[in-house]
């Protein structure tokens, strides 16, 4: 239920698309923790918080739980988002103590348990992609999700490249059930082979990087048998008959192949990141001791000058060294890059001390770890529960491996009080998903209310009180309304979370509303680098140059403003 569960939910409400999914992983995956340790709580093990193989992870995690919290104690993010930020991370936290358990205390049965979940997961991914690409009016929304990509598949996750990295860790879930003997060996091919036609059809490059990074686990990787490696080594050729097939489902049918036509598109290979990246390094030479703040990235690069910005909206560097950078500063961005570096490759040590069958499933767990980390130097699957919450138990389960049992078990009766805190912390994370839905459906009634709504005004205030998403009900309010000068400090909380056209314009409006012409005309020239389509008609009044006095966004600013003087005093 914990890995099929997040991935298969195509229902959601605005504004978020998958607040459900993660939503769900919450719940399931601390569901799962208290399962999967409880029985082990009951018997002597490892105190907890006691083992040193976890410090490399646990420390950065809880570095960044504190700059997500302190970003909005001392700075400027709306508690809201840094809430939702410290939880995530804190939930992650447990995931690690729970991989590691699970492993170090012997409980080696689980691993082919997830396993065989992302498998079927997997199974089903590709054939909601299948039905995408290939009869895609049959996908209602509810049930399987509508793609906005032609002739690509994009799953129930509703992008690409996030439908791609799942079907990696489905296909990397084969090799340890194919070396415990759990799968025939034609069933295992078939399978891979069912895998690499899904990660075909999502047309994500993110993708391919991952398929080349499964034939170099099959070059490797000495310690698998002879059919386990084949199966790797036959992914490329697997990946060829996928396209021949796809070019000529698309030659004789007239259809679009929408990977052949992504890959085959002009332009940005890099898909505007080079772009980011470039002014991610600027904001960095700008304030490289204290960054800009957790969660302040989207802020403060859409208020600092850019001519030759990307014209999308990014709220993420779409890499994750580059992202703490920028938000930590590079002090503490090397110290977590570092820790981070150093728990990666002691689970790549470790996973490689155990023999045979367990031995191949914990190092499967490590590229599950990897294939995440690689993803992450591209875009920012980290920032969704649903690939956090597994990456990170993932992980701990490699850090648990290579301990002799007798290590990993003391006879003090009093080890088996510490050892519930396990299950209770899973418990936790479960419940704290159920209130976070609950949460939602707060601001969920704002953009899509029933039949007997109150009024707009009145589910906005409702909203705002939210503990977890107040900031969405304020950009309803900054908005959704004529005189946001009023609103001032609803307009500047929204601000923090994604700064949009519609918000820049409400912003720059409420500013000159209250006589502070210098920040709108500010805004109005950080709106036009965009050259966003949706704008055109805040501009046209510049059109007509015999109106006197010209409109605010038409006359340049005088002052040499940056994103420190937008802040709330």
């Amino acid at each position: 239920m914990a890995a099929t569960v997040p991935a298969l939910i195509a229902f959601n409400e605005p504004p978020s698309s998958t607040l459900y999914n993660q939503a769900a992983a919450a719940v399931l995956w601390g569901l799962f923790v208290a399962w999967s340790t409880a029985g082990a709580a009951a018997q002597p093990g490892p105190r907890f918080g006691a083992p040193r193989a976890l410090w490399p992870l646990a420390l950065p995690l809880l570095l960044l739980a504190g700059a997500a919290l302190a970003s909005s104690v001392w700075g400027q993010l709306p508690i809201t988002l840094g809430r939702l930020s410290a939880l995530s991370l804190l939930g992650a936290l447990v995931m690690v103590a729970a991989g590691w358990a699970a492993v170090a205390r012997g409980q080696g049965r689980v691993l082919p348990a997830v396993f065989a979940a992302w498998l079927l997961v997997g199974v089903l991914s590709t054939a909601i992609g299948v039905v995408q690409v290939f009869a895609p009016e049959l996908a209602d929304g509810n049930v399987i999700a509508r793609t906005g990509l032609l002739g690509r598949a994009v799953g129930n996750l509703r992008q690409p490249n996030h439908l791609s990295s799942l079907l990696l860790w489905s296909a990397i879930a084969v090799v340890p059930l194919l070396e415990a003997r759990r799968l025939p060996r034609v069933a295992a091919a078939l399978l891979m082979a069912f895998m690499v036609f899904g990660i075909t059809l999502s047309g994500s490059r993110t993708g391919l990087v991952g398929m080349a990074v499964l034939t170099l686990w099959g070059l490797l990787d000495g310690r698998l048998q002879r059919p386990a490696r084949g199966v790797l080594l036959a992914v490329p050729l697997m990946f060829a008959a996928s396209w021949a097939v796809m070019t000529y489902w698309a030659g004789q049918t007239a259809k679009t192949f929408g990977a052949a036509l992504h890959m085959a598109a002009g332009g940005d290979i890099s898909s505007s990141r080079f772009g980011i990246w470039r002014d991610t390094l600027s904001l960095i030479r700008m304030h490289p001791g204290s960054g800009v703040g957790w969660g302040e990235f989207n802020f403060a690069w859409s208020l600092t000058p850019f001519p030759q910005r990307p014209v999308a909206f990014f709220d993420h560097t779409h890499n994750l060294p580059l992202q703490l950078a920028v938000e930590l500063g590079l002090p503490l961005a090397a110290l977590v890059l570092a820790l981070l570096a150093w728990a990666l490759w002691q689970a790549g040590r470790r996973s490689l001390q155990v023999p045979g069958a367990e031995g191949a499933g914990v190092r499967a767990a490590f590229m599950m770890v990897l294939m995440m980390a690689l993803h992450s130097q591209l875009e920012y699957p980290l920032w969704y529960l649903y690939f956090l919450l597994p990456t990170a138990w993932a992980w701990g389960a490699c850090l648990g491996a290579g301990q002799p049992e007798a290590a990993a078990r003391t006879a003090s009766p009093a080890a088996r009080r510490p050892a519930l805190l396990l299950p209770a912390a899973g418990l936790l994370t479960m419940v704290l998903g159920l209130a976070a839905m609950q949460d939602y459906r707060r601001v969920v009634v704002i953009y899509a209310p029933p039949a007997d709504a109150s009024p707009l005004s009145q589910r906005i205030r409702l909203g705002q009180d939210a503990w977890l998403f107040g900031h969405q009900a304020d950009y309803a309010a900054a908005t959704t309304t004529d005189q946001p000068g009023l609103l001032m400090p609803a307009v500047q909380r929204a601000a923090h979370n994604l700064l949009d056209t519609r918000l820049m314009i409400a912003w720059a409006r409420a500013y000159a509303q209250q006589g502070d012409l210098e920040r709108a005309r500010h805004l109005a020239e950080r709106l036009r680098e965009f050259r966003n389509p949706n704008s055109d008609e805040f501009f046209a009044e510049c059109q007509n140059p015999k109106r006197e006095p010209l409109p605010f966004q038409c006359t340049p600013s005088r002052l040499p403003l940056d994103w420190r003087d937008f802040r709330t005093p």
